[in-house]
């Protein structure tokens, strides 16, 4: 690969992230929280700080359900800001995924933004990265090797492998990777071939039981929605590019595109796999909800990016108040789990329309 492509793909990420800092980039689908209805216990008959949030995830148990979702590597920028999650992730005992390791299986350069994630988190549960479309030969190259795989899960130290599927995103960037076919099979492969296991990430389109369920059956361990209602990549996209040029009104009309997260946390659950519910989440009631329709854990991304672009005070005052949010939304309706947490909710409105449609709700009492 020549210096001019691999410049291109850190200047992408260093567009990616000031962009994502500075604009609205909001899908124009909602997540479908207002359509989750945690029930009230007036008399809830718990002790708040008996509220244990501690969950399993592949093996590992975090001190509260959250998954600091990959954001960002590749480039200056990123260094201070993983160095910051990492130290989150590290302090608060939970999850952590970086950003698209693309940058430094293209150049050992930007190896440093990325490690420092290990080198602040030295007991946390950690997640490399690599795109599917990667997987396979493309136009922009040729697919990663299993070496190339084992080097992003190695730099990091990784307890998990996160294989993110972008396609909306490479569909409006013009020079995304759009091939697709044999990606499945490919997936089958590094499932079978790496030493830890591997996540499936949707990127904010969301993922519905048939893949969820065929996911499975290639030997994936977990599923990261990744669904519609947060942060939308093709405005990012959108925003990125000159004002007035396709890729712009391409990312603009594609802004609402994919399935919502709080659905997409119901369709992936038929697949009974572990569930990270990403798109979307801005504060502990969004979370509570995301555990109350069956997710193991919430992903965060964009509200962790922008203060962890500020400093690590920031991002730890931002933590706190997330899940004293969450731990209170439990305490009113009387739930010490998770599990208690699932018999208080009730789901209304469009959600219940979309998942009666499909199925996996009936419609009635």
């Amino acid at each position: 690969m020549s210096d001019k492509e691999i410049g291109r793909t850190s200047k992408r990420k260093g567009d990616h992230l000031a962009v994502s800092l500075q604009e609205d980039v909001s899908s124009l689908v909602a997540p479908g929280w207002e359509d989750v209805y945690l029930l009230h216990k007036c008399l809830p008959e718990v002790d708040k700080q008996e509220i244990n949030l501690s969950t399993d995830l592949l093996g590992r148990r975090l001190r509260y359900p959250i998954v600091i979702s990959a954001l960002t590597g590749g480039h200056e920028a990123a260094l201070q800001i993983n160095a910051n999650l990492a130290t989150a992730a590290e302090e608060f005992g939970i999850a952590m995924g970086v950003g698209s390791e693309r940058a430094f299986l293209e150049s050992a350069a930007w190896a440093a933004s990325y490690a420092i994630a290990r080198e602040r988190a030295p007991t946390a549960f950690l997640i490399a990265n690599v795109g599917a479309p990667q997987l396979i030969s493309q136009r922009s190259g040729e697919a990663y090797t299993m070496d190339q795989i084992r080097s992003a899960i190695s730099l990091i130290q990784a307890d998990a492998l996160a294989i993110h599927l972008n396609f909306l995103q490479e569909a409006v960037q013009p020079e995304g990777d759009v091939r697709a076919r044999g990606c499945g099979a490919a997936i089958a492969r590094v499932a079978r071939d790496v030493a830890v296991p591997v996540i499936v990430k949707e990127t904010g389109a969301g993922i519905v039981h048939e893949e969820a369920t065929m996911l499975r059956s290639l030997g994936v361990a977990a599923i990261d929605v990744g669904g519609a209602g947060g942060t939308s990549m093709t405005m990012v996209e959108s925003l990125r590019a000159p004002s007035g040029s396709r890729q712009a009104s391409l990312g603009r009309l594609l802004a609402g595109w994919g399935t919502p997260t709080a659905v997409s946390i119901a369709e992936a659950g038929i697949a009974r796999l572990p569930v990270i519910a990403t798109g979307g989440i801005r504060n502990g009631l969004d979370a509570a909800k995301a555990l109350a329709l069956g997710a193991t854990a919430v992903g965060i991304a964009l509200p962790l990016l922008r203060v962890a672009a500020k400093d690590y005070p920031s991002t730890r005052a931002w933590l706190q108040g997330f899940i004293e949010e969450l731990h209170t939304a439990m305490f009113l309706t009387g739930s010490t789990s998770v599990v208690e947490l699932s018999r208080r909710v009730l789901v209304l409105g469009r959600v219940r329309e979309w998942l009666v449609a499909r199925g996996i709700l009936r419609n009635g009492p």
